[in-house]
C-alpha cells in the first residue's frame, strides 16, 4: 500500500531554469521533504480520529471496545493505533520523478490494507494536496 507524488520533471526544470544533475538533486531533495510532511499529515489526522476527506473513522464495535479495555487500550474514538507498529512502520522514499509513503514490512502493510477499507486515512484531500504542493515548491532552490 503505497502513495506517490509524481512531478513533471520537464516543466519544473523550466520553472527553475535549472539542468541535469543540479535540479535532480533538487527534485529529490523537494519530493522527499514533501513525502515526509505527508507523512506527517497522514499521522497528525489518524491521532486525531478523522479520515483522508476530514470526516470522523467508522465507530469501533462493541464487542473490539471491550477488547482494547481489556488490554488498557481505550480512546473515545477511533485512532488506528493500538500498539503503534502500522503507523510506526509508514515511511518514505524518493528520487528525482517521484517520492511514495508506504509501509515497510508485509504484515504492516496487510494491517494498513485492512484499516484503510473500513477506515480510509492513506491518502490525502485536496486541501492537503494543496499543502503538500506549497511544501514542495517552497523546498525547490
Amino acid at each position: 500500500m503505497q502513495v506517490k507524488i509524481d512531478t513533471n520533471a520537464k516543466k519544473v526544470s523550466k520553472l527553475l531554469g535549472k539542468q541535469g544533475k543540479e535540479l535532480s538533486a533538487s527534485l529529490r531533495k523537494a519530493l522527499s521533504i514533501t513525502a515526509i510532511k505527508g507523512m506527517e499529515i497522514i499521522k497528525d489526522r489518524t491521532d486525531k480520529g478523522r479520515d483522508k476527506d476530514g470526516g470522523r473513522f467508522v465507530r469501533y464495535s462493541k464487542k473490539y471496545l471491550n477488547f482494547r479495555a481489556n488490554q488498557n487500550k481505550s480512546v473515545p474514538f477511533p485512532t488506528l493505533n493500538f500498539s503503534g507498529k502500522m503507523l510506526g512502520s509508514m515511511t518514505t522514499k524518493a528520487n528525482s520523478r517521484r517520492a511514495e509513503i508506504f509501509f515497510a514490512g508485509a504484515e504492516q502493510s496487510a494491517k494498513a490494507l485492512h484499516n484503510d477499507k473500513t477506515r480510509p486515512f492513506f491518502g490525502f484531500s485536496r486541501q492537503e494536496e494543496d499543502r503538500l504542493s506549497k511544501v514542495f515548491f517552497g523546498n525547490l532552490k
